[in-house]
């Protein structure tokens, strides 16, 4: 792949919507996105500083900043410290060919990223028992506008199934069905603004598209650092003015850690003690192999503790069912979007009928398989390099040597169809000492692990050599 050398880019010509719909920042990321894959900007090509381009646009350098690092989290672009945002996407023929015709994105071959589930597996047959049942037995005005918070049968069924699985102490009306956890958390984030909460307490490294939500709300993100037993809880104590905080304790991401038992008594105390509230991201919660189940925070105090789970993970991201658990005093002004009524009262009658239950117990059971057969196959072809937050979850982190240039290794392979993530994409600060790829297993074929390591041995060492 030619790489361009040049200086800082001078003037830049783009097309920001300015009347387009969506927020500024995000019209700033959709004018630079299509002049990349446009090849009006070659890879390699250095981006004015965001200080200059927010005055040529005539916009804040907030929104140009804010583009920047989405770009960067969608490989698009990449930062490095002490060095320019350099354009890092290439269409593979050229500008010109770029203009002629649509650009063709390389197949996909191994999915190693992270945050899906395993798509094959999706209960077809039961979803669509589910559905053909509640369409021909539901009563007529069950068809109409979803009830506020979610269908009533969806609420108490969660409630109950999340007490008895995660340890959650709720009621129906605590249960708030929304789209996603990004959803939740978007609008959990407008009831705190209208509380006088400013900021919240995000883990560092973490999801990059929740701090993105908190940050459109209008609050500020604080980083708070992780370490092999979770969050630093004892950062928390310097932060004046700090009453949330975002954290997922039964397997963080990236890092796939697990919130130490002294750190969830300590976050919960930090909680009373500043009048705050917790919002725990209750992610991969449900899939563990080496370890013993972790309850949910929420059940040792509902009061502070505001629960987010999804079926992104679980069934599939494209069935937009979510749910938010918390203490009306949190969650009284929330008004989430609700997926369909019909689909709520499927999954509803998956929850009753114990299919969800037989899905999860399947689904665990292929994880495991195939998260040993990766492990088994990276220490084989890259023994040096170590494997950590494997005990649970649909992902692992692999550490790399600093001499490997990770942001190569990610489209190396993505050129030869393999789907892998930068570690450093998920950091919001300069310091930090991480160095790895994160490896995602949820939606990799069991029969291509052993190929997909191969081609990504491949990738480190061409990152390796050009370091």
């Amino acid at each position: 792949m030619r790489e361009s050398r040049t200086n800082l880019v001078g003037d830049l010509l783009l097309r920001l919507e300015r009347t387009g719909e969506g927020l500024l920042h995000e019209r700033v990321k959709r004018a630079l996105r299509t002049a990349i894959r446009e090849g009006r900007i070659e890879v390699g090509t250095a981006l004015p500083p965001s200080r200059q381009l927010a005055a040529d646009l005539g916009v804040s350098r907030w929104a140009v900043t804010e583009a920047y690092g989405q770009l960067v989290a969608e490989g698009y672009l990449e930062a490095r410290t002490g060095s320019a945002t350099r354009v890092r996407w290439s269409g593979g023929a050229g500008a010109d060919a770029a203009r002629r015709a649509p650009h063709r994105v390389p197949e996909v071959r191994f999915d190693l990223a992270p945050g899906l589930p395993d798509l094959r597996a999706f209960p077809r047959r039961r979803w669509a028992e589910a559905v053909r049942s509640q369409v021909t037995t539901v009563a007529f005005s069950e068809f109409g506008h979803p009830p506020a918070g979610g269908h009533p049968r969806l609420r108490r069924l969660l409630a109950e199934y999340l007490g008895r699985s995660r340890g959650v102490s709720a009621t129906a009306e605590d249960v708030t069905v929304c789209t996603s956890v990004t959803d939740g958390v978007r609008r959990m984030c407008q009831v705190l603004r209208g509380q006088g909460v400013t900021a919240v307490g995000c883990e560092e490294p973490g999801w990059t598209r929740l701090r993105e939500v908190i940050r459109a709300a209008g609050l500020e993100t604080v980083p708070v650092r992780v370490d092999g037993g979770g969050l630093r809880t004892d950062e928390l104590a310097g932060r004046r003015g700090l009453r949330a905080v975002l954290v997922s304790p039964a397997h963080q991401f990236p890092l796939g850690t697990v919130l130490a038992p002294e750190r969830r008594a300590a976050l919960l105390r930090w909680a009373h003690d500043v009048d705050g509230v917790v919002l725990e991201d209750d992610y991969d919660a449900e899939f563990r192999y080496d370890r013993r189940p972790v309850a949910a925070l929420q059940g040792m105090d509902p009061s502070r503790v505001v629960l987010f789970k999804s079926l992104s993970k679980m069934l599939s991201p494209a069935l937009g069912i979510g749910w938010v658990v918390g203490a009306a005093r949190w969650t009284r002004e929330l008004s989430a979007a609700q997926p369909s009524p019909l689909d709520q009262l499927a999954f509803a009658e998956l929850l009753e009928s114990g299919g969800y239950d037989r899905h999860l117990r399947a689904c665990r059971k292929r994880y495991r398989v195939r998260r040993d057969a990766l492990v088994r196959a990276l220490g084989e072809s890259l023994p040096s390099m170590p494997v950590s937050g494997a005990a649970a979850g649909l992902h692992l982190l692999l550490r790399v040597p600093t001499d490997v240039d990770t942001g190569r290794v990610v489209r190396v392979a993505g050129s030869r169809g393999l789907l892998v993530a930068d570690l450093a994409a998920y950091h919001d600060t300069e310091d930090h000492a991480d160095h790895g790829l994160v490896l995602g297993y949820g939606n990799l074929a069991d029969g291509v692990v052993g190929e997909a390591v191969r081609v990504l041995r491949e990738a480190v060492e061409k990152g390796l050599s050009l370091s």
